[in-house]
């Protein structure tokens, strides 16, 4: 599949405190992988993937498959690179709000990293999935999925717990989150009642993996 042969570009991003696993957690998604080498993120980093979104077509009924190209944008947590990556956030389309599930601190920073998110981005009801990293920790976790889901509840988002480690959720919420994107644009496109984000999900769309390709920022 040649670079320019998609019919959308998706640009997705990944915020969270430092530490939290923003990038291993898109290194799972995208080449089906863990790796413990990485290192703290500086600035901005991102890594691609195709996928077949299976959406409406023009006349808002019929299927049809899309060519999705995902842009997965990986922020820096530290607050020294704060202007630099909220002025990312309104390119974003949707966003993967992350907090370790062993770490109390980057729970309750969800609400400041929420906060940052209604001031910059696209608009004040954003498109997010809330993520909980690092689940195969059981022994450490310090965070219960009641609270998590509490949390996601009063902002009515969906709630993945999931693990690079494992793979486990990885791929279920980021498909959820295009979901939400996709629904968000083809309402804009074919008209209908105005758009609301996030909410109760469709089970007619489909993501199928298609072949990944990758590039660097050098």
């Amino acid at each position: 599949m040649a670079d320019w042969d998609y019919d959308y570009l998706i640009k997705l991003l990944a915020l969270g405190d430092s530490g939290v696993g923003k990038t291993t957690f898109l290194y799972r998604y995208t080449d089906n992988k863990f790796n413990r080498k990485f290192t703290t993120t500086v600035g901005i980093d991102f890594r691609e993937k195709r996928v077949t979104y299976t959406g409406t077509g023009a006349d808002g009924t019929r299927e049809r498959n899309f060519k999705v190209h995902l842009q997965l944008w990986d922020t820096a947590g530290q607050e020294r690179f704060r202007s630099l990556t909220t002025a990312f956030f309104r390119d974003a389309m949707g966003f993967l709000l992350m907090f370790d599930l062993t770490n109390q601190q980057s729970f309750l920073n969800v609400r400041n990293w929420m906060s940052q998110l209604q001031a910059n981005a696209y608009c004040d009801n954003p498109d997010v999935v809330l993520v909980g990293t690092k689940a195969d920790l059981n022994d450490t976790r310090n965070v219960h999925t009641r609270q998590a889901k509490d949390l996601a509840d009063r902002y009515g988002v969906p709630y993945f717990e999931t693990s690079a480690v494992t793979g486990v959720n990885v791929d279920s919420a980021v498909t959820t989150l295009l979901d939400l994107v996709m629904r968000r644009m083809e309402q804009s496109t074919y008209g209908g009642h105005s758009p609301e984000a996030n909410g109760s999900l469709a089970a007619s769309h489909e993501v199928e993996e298609a072949p990944v390709r990758r590039r660097c920022i050098c």
